[in-house]
Parts: structure tokens; sequence; C-alpha cells
């Protein structure tokens, strides 16, 4: 397993680390790869309850996707396990229960990460938010349909449609995270979340999730229309100037010059 992702198991809690600090923990191939294996782990070992999700250093959780990877050509989705989605992990369904550690900002792919996940501890200076509007993309990883289902929907679709940051005390108040922490304390608050669950009875919990989520045969029914949606608009998105254009000026500091084509 590369190194880019720690894995770590203690007690009956899996701890999963994006370990990129460099790139503020953005996610490439290797990343994909070692946290889509990860899940795989805890689904397959009855010794484990729990699953924490958290980024290396206090700077990020998740930057979103490598794009230096993409701009040379690279994959970030493993061949013949693409169901997976962004970082091996915003389709990849597991009974165990998931907790993000949001240790730092947490925008578009870190967002669409916490947003897959079960459970949200994060520091008080994270910020969440989806602002691929502003370089003309869509969050393709889930977040255009779970930002709207996980807030109310008016409040999801003005972070959706402005693409502007909420910082972790509003999204507190909102429900999107279960509770803050200060500076450095998001993995160990996450810890001791992830610890109370597994003293549980494990298949008692795994099946309330199971039925909280409405899952049958590993598949999230209630997702399926959606996924379904956004992969069929998402390529033509890609293909438009605009989606071009977003990212040009992004790199050339300079406001982009939206044609709607």
């Amino acid at each position: 397993m590369s190194d880019k992702v720690l894995v770590e198991q203690r007690g009956h809690v899996l701890l999963v680390t994006i370990n990129r600090p460099e790139a503020r923990n953005a996610v490439d191939l290797d990343v994909c790869v070692g946290v889509g294996d990860a899940v795989e782990q805890a689904e397959a070992d009855p010794e484990i309850r729990a699953l924490v999700l958290t980024g290396a250093g206090e700077q990020a959780f998740c930057a979103g996707a490598d794009l230096k990877a993409i701009a040379r050509g690279e994959p970030i989705l493993p061949p013949g396990k693409e169901h997976w989605s962004f970082a091996g992990f915003v389709n990849h369904f597991t009974r165990k229960p998931t907790i993000a550690a949001v240790n730092g900002n947490a925008l578009g792919g870190g967002t669409e990460l916490a947003l897959a996940c079960d459970l949200v501890v994060a520091v008080e200076t994270a910020n969440f938010g989806l602002p691929e509007v502003k370089r003309g993309l869509v969050a393709a990883a889930g977040g255009a349909f779970r930002i709207t289902r996980q807030l109310p929907t008016r409040v999801g679709l003005e972070l959706l449609l402005t693409g502007r940051p909420m910082p972790a005390e509003e999204a507190l108040r909102w429900g999107l995270v279960n509770r803050i922490v200060p500076s450095g304390e998001a993995l160990s608050a996450a810890l001791e979340l992830a610890e109370t669950i597994a003293a549980n009875a494990p298949l008692a919990v795994q099946a309330s999730k199971r039925i909280a989520y409405g899952v049958a045969e590993g598949e999230r029914a209630d997702e399926e229309a959606l996924w379904k949606l956004n992969n069929g608009i998402i390529p033509e998105i890609m293909r438009s100037a605009d989606a071009k254009e977003g990212p040009t000026a992004f790199a050339e500091k300079r406001a982009p010059v939206w044609t709607a084509r």
C-alpha cells in the first residue's frame, strides 16, 4: 500500500489517514486505491466496528482531486473499481459506521467526503463548501445531491449555486456536522465517538445503519437514480467551454469569462 494512505487498527476502529499534507491531502490514484482498499478491509473484518477517515496535518482535511495529476493525464479512479467513485469512498458503501475527522478545511471533494460519512467531527476553524461552479464545474462526487439532503433544501442550494464556504460553526447549526472541537482535537474526538459506537452490539449497529439508509445488497436504493443522473450529466459539463475556462482563469489568476457553451 502507498504511504499516501495510512491505515491503522485501534481496537475495533480502523483509522484511515490521507497522508499528503504537502498537497493539502488531494486525491490521486494511489489515495483512491488506498482508501478504497481500507473500506474493503473494514467491511470484511468482523473485528472492525467503525471507520474513521481523516487527513494528515492541520491545514486541510482534503482539497479534492489532485488537479496536477489530472493535468498530466493520470486517472484518479482505479480501472475496474470506478464504482467506488471519488477517493475510493463516496459511493463505496460499508455496513460499518464511518466518521470524518475534519482536521482542516474541507472544500470541494473534501466536503463530498464528509457528506459520504455517517458522522462528522470538525475543528472550529474548518470550512465546508462546494466551489465547483466558480470553476465551471459541478460537484460530481455526490455533493450536488447530498448537500440538499443533509441540509435544508434552500441552505444546501445556496452553497451549491453560490460556491460560498460555510464555517464549521454554521455547519454545526444546520446539522451538517455532529460536533466541533478546538484545533488539533478532531481526531481524538472522532475516535472517542467511534469507540462509543464500537462498544455496542456490532450486528445491531450495522443493521440499524442499513435500515436508516434503505440499503439492500450493498446499494443505497435512495441514491441509485441520483447517481445515474449525476453520471449522465457530468460528461456533458466537462466537454463545455466553461469547464475549460474556469480552471484556466484560476491558473492565470483572472476572472473567468463565461460563455454558457
